[in-house]
C-alpha cells in the first residue's frame, strides 16, 4: 500500500520521475537563458524560425500548431516576425494560403538558436563517458518516442530541435517528424 502524499500522488512519482522532472525543468530554463541570449529572439519566435526553416512553404496554421498559438496569435507572430526581416510569406499551396519560408537573417537566427541550444546541452552532458551516453540516449530515446502520439503532436516536440544531429544516428525517435510533409 502506497502511503498518500497530499491529494496528487501518483506511484511513479518515486525518485526516478522526481529526478527526471528536476531535469526537464532545469534544462528547459537554461534553454530559454540560452536562446534567449544567444539568438536574441523569444522562445515562441525561436521555435517558429528553426520550424520554418525545416519545413519551408508551411502555411500559418501549420505553425499555429507547432507554437501551440491560435490561429490571430500567429497571425501577429508572422507579423512580427516577417516585420523583423527572419520570415518571409510566399504565395501557398493555394489561393487562400501564404506559404512561409526563412530569409537569410532567419535562417542565421534558426541557426543561433540552435547553437545556443546545442551550448547548453553540451556540458550537461559532458561528464558521461561514451558507453553512459549511449546508454543514456537509447532510454532517452524510448522516453521521446512515447511524447506524442501523431504527427502534428510530434512536430511541435521537435520545434527546437537540430534535424541533422538527430537523424545523423538510429533515426530520430518521432520518425513521423522526418517525413515529407505532403
Amino acid at each position: 500500500m502506497h502511503q498518500m502524499r497530499g491529494a496528487y500522488y501518483h506511484p511513479m512519482a518515486d525518485r526516478l520521475g522526481q529526478i527526471l522532472g528536476v531535469t526537464a525543468l532545469a534544462v528547459m530554463d537554461r534553454l530559454r537563458a540560452g536562446v534567449a541570449a544567444g539568438a536574441a529572439i523569444g522562445e515562441v519566435e525561436a521555435g517558429a524560425v528553426v520550424h520554418v526553416q525545416a519545413w519551408p512553404g508551411g502555411s500559418v496554421g501549420d505553425l499555429a500548431g507547432v507554437v501551440g498559438l491560435s490561429q490571430p496569435a500567429t497571425v501577429r507572430l508572422v507579423d512580427r516576425l516577417v516585420d523583423q526581416g527572419l520570415l518571409r510569406r510566399e504565395a501557398g499551396r493555394d489561393r487562400r494560403t501564404v506559404a512561409l519560408v526563412v530569409t537569410e537573417a532567419g535562417s542565421r537566427a534558426a541557426d543561433a538558436v540552435l547553437a545556443a541550444r546545442a551550448e547548453v546541452l553540451a556540458p550537461l552532458l559532458a561528464e558521461l563517458s561514451g558507453s553512459e551516453r549511449a546508454t543514456l540516449e537509447r532510454l532517452l530515446g524510448q522516453v521521446a518516442a512515447g511524447l506524442a502520439a501523431d504527427r502534428p503532436g510530434a512536430v511541435r516536440v521537435c520545434r527546437l530541435c537540430d534535424r541533422d544531429a538527430c537523424t545523423s544516428g538510429p533515426g530520430c525517435p518521432l520518425e513521423h517528424t522526418t517525413r515529407a510533409r505532403r
